[in-house]
């Protein structure tokens, strides 16, 4: 069984910028149920299905599935729910893990949040200088709440 144990954090400044290239994500949702999030994404040319249980603490199913470009292209103009999560992801490897770090655009424009992946909800890590509160618990700042609740509306 996949499980995701995920972290989620403000980011206070740019400086991550330095450390990585960004890349464009699309991403849309099926459903955003918090039961059964569907989500589908488009990075790099490269399409994934993901389908997510609910959060308990910081852990969840996670399972995740390639599908093709064009597939993942068709669904997030025709039947995905709207508006579409546009952001641009940078991946950094800091003391052996990786922070994603998501700048949001469009109706999240000025949102920019950092993620990092544990084997253990209480596994420890050092936070760069960059990393500002915890909102792991704060619903808002799930991808599939921003949908219906984008930060530029907060």
């Amino acid at each position: 069984m996949a499980r995701e144990i995920e972290r989620k954090f403000l980011v206070l400044n740019t400086s991550y910028q330095d450390l990585a290239a960004g890349s464009h994500y699309q991403q849309g949702y099926l459903n955003s149920h918090k039961q059964r999030v569907v989500r589908v994404r488009l990075s790099d040319n490269s399409g994934q299905l993901t389908v997510k249980g609910i959060t308990s603490g910081a852990t969840r199913l996670e399972f995740e599935y390639k599908i093709p470009v064009a597939e993942a292209k068709e669904m997030l103009e025709t039947i995905c729910e709207q508006p579409i999560i546009d952001k641009t992801r940078y991946k950094i490897q800091i003391e052996g893990f990786i922070w994603e770090i998501d700048e949001f655009h469009g109706e999240n424009e000025g949102l920019i949040v950092a993620e990092i992946e544990l084997d253990s909800e209480d596994q420890k890590f050092s936070k760069p200088d960059w990393i500002g509160e915890e909102v792991t618990h704060d619903s808002r700042y799930y991808n599939s709440n921003l949908i219906s609740n984008p930060f530029k509306k907060w």
